[in-house]
């Protein structure tokens, strides 16, 4: 006789369709899970009772009585950052929310920051903007500050190479999102 895993719930929540592009999570029964089941329901990280709700239900709704724990077992459209299997509700929902705010350079800096999601808000206070390169960046710095380089001069200067110091000296962070767009934060 062979084991069977035996799905005895959809794999997309049953109660509206889910946003292509919304972050979501996988929340599995782990009395099904542990009896060789598959059992849980994907759903939507925009509210935290909400997501608890769903959760709750689909607990009742379990093929094992009396199911009371549960486990993250996926997720979609987070950028890369992770979750833990247990991560609560409320956590998983702040970063969705930020995440839906600022995207892939949200989770960029999230993760470059050490999963520290109240330091990732507090940089966007310090954004210097988006550029086509850091060199740019740095020779436009220069420009707004007032200060004059003749044009004879202006060719020997390495943008690039004063723009890799700041960075490495700890002035400032830089992501790049695509081809030609960086984005450059101060540092604190």
């Amino acid at each position: 006789m062979t084991d069977q895993i035996t799905t005895s719930a959809p794999l997309v929540a049953d109660t509206a369709p889910l946003g292509l592009d919304t972050p979501r999570i996988y929340v599995a029964c782990l009395a099904a899970y542990n009896n060789g089941r598959l059992h849980g329901r994907w759903i939507e990280a925009t509210d935290p009772h909400e997501v608890w709700e769903q959760v709750s239900a689909m607990l009742a709704a379990s093929p094992e009585p009396d199911a009371e724990e549960w486990a993250i077992h996926d997720y979609d459209n987070f950028f890369g950052c992770n979750i833990s299997e247990y991560a609560g509700f409320d956590t998983v929902c702040d970063l969705a929310a930020f995440l839906e705010e600022h995207g892939e350079l949200g989770a960029k800096l999230y993760s470059e920051l050490r999963e520290d999601l109240d330091q990732a808000r507090a940089a966007f206070d310090d954004y210097a903007g988006e550029y086509k390169s850091a060199a740019d960046f740095a020779e436009q710095l220069h420009e707004d500050t007032g200060t004059e380089i003749p044009d004879s001069l202006r060719y020997y200067i390495d943008w690039q190479a004063l723009a890799r110091d700041m960075a490495l000296n700890g002035e400032i962070m830089v992501f790049q999102t695509g081809f030609d767009e960086v984005h450059v934060f101060w540092s604190r």
